[in-house]
């Protein structure tokens, strides 16, 4: 399958730090301008022709090269990466506060890590957020399956020490029903649209996830999980739910088009019923990955809960429209 590992990055602001609502793309921006300025020895304005093109890291972790991937329909490889941010909501750190963010590194990503960490130093020293504020990295940790974390980089050392990333439990579980929290927005598109929680289906969602799965396997990991496409998708048709999901709208800057562009999602519980046993594989492996659209900004994260494997009759339905948890009626 694909080894796995989730980073911790801990900072302290030395200046003022300004995000906005997600800071998902301001990151992301600041650490590919970093990467390049460190990776890049031909200082071409365009990574396509680079004679290193197959070596170096930048492209690899932060422009894949094009594929020829007809199974998925892309001709762009997926980043290796995903930023998950704190919290939502724009929030102003002074300086001597601590922050943080993880980031999720698969493939060859993983082989990265010291150019990555390093990339990230010299991002937050440069910068980050509206008006450039400074920070310090503190520390790296390397967040364990179980909840536990490990040191993989403190200010003493001031180097990647040993560890070993794992593969997260992509075991089939037996299930019946199961709740999906989606914690940061989650846009599945039709047609270049965004599905509104109202089109949401389930199959949609199943489907979405052993995609996600299955893409990075193929181009990140010792290859796609062999899946019966046909089969999963008739499977899924016969899987119900209720939910209680919310429309989250989110604005970011593009530097590159230079434009303004809004990337709203769906956030909220959702709980499925029906024969899921066949989708736990890709739905465990997806709350490393998320899915649907913007991943690498951290949008389409999700948690499950409560998996179960009795009769449907035996717990109560999530009615229509309930209210959100408290924890997801905040900002996140």
């Amino acid at each position: 399958m694909l080894p796995i590992a989730r980073y911790r990055y801990r900072f302290v602001a030395l200046t003022p730090v300004q995000f906005p609502d997600w800071s998902g793309s301001a990151l992301r921006g600041a650490f590919g301008h970093s990467l390049r300025r460190l990776a890049c020895m031909t200082r071409a304005k365009e990574c396509s022709g680079c004679p290193l093109l197959e070596t170096c890291p930048y492209p690899a972790v932060f422009a894949p090269p094009p594929t020829a991937d007809t199974l998925h329909r892309l001709t762009q490889a997926p980043a290796p990466y995903v930023i998950e941010p704190e919290c939502w909501g724009a929030r102003r750190i002074e300086p001597g506060e601590g922050w943080h963010f993880d980031l999720v590194l698969f493939g060859r990503a993983l082989r990265e890590l010291p150019i990555i960490t390093y990339a990230w130093r010299q991002a937050a020293r440069r910068g980050l957020g509206a008006g450039d504020g400074q920070s310090d990295l503190e520390s790296v940790e390397h967040l364990l399956p179980d909840g536990s974390s490990e040191p993989v980089l403190t200010a003493p050392e001031g180097r990647i020490l040993e560890h070993q990333p794992t593969i997260p439990d992509h075991l089939p579980t037996e299930c019946r029903r199961l709740s999906i929290r989606l914690t940061t927005p989650l846009r599945l598109q039709d047609n270049g649209r965004a599905v509104p929680p109202d089109r949401l289906t389930p199959d949609r969602l199943l489907i979405a996830a052993v995609r996600r799965v299955s893409l990075m396997g193929r181009c990140h990991g010792a290859g796609a999980p062999d899946w019966d496409f046909a089969e999963l998708a008739r499977l899924a048709k016969d899987v119900t739910g209720t939910k209680a999901l919310t429309w989250r709208d989110w604005t970011r800057r593009s530097a590159r088009q230079q434009q303004t562009m809004t990337l709203g999602g769906v956030v909220g519980v959702w709980r499925l019923e029906g024969n899921l046993t066949p989708f736990i594989p890709a739905l465990k492996i997806g709350q490393w990955l998320h899915i649907g659209k913007e991943t690498v900004f951290g949008l389409g994260r999700y948690q499950l809960d409560d998996i179960f494997s009795g009769p449907p009759e035996q717990r109560e339905p999530v009615p229509e429209g309930a209210d959100l948890p408290e924890e997801l009626d905040a900002p996140q």
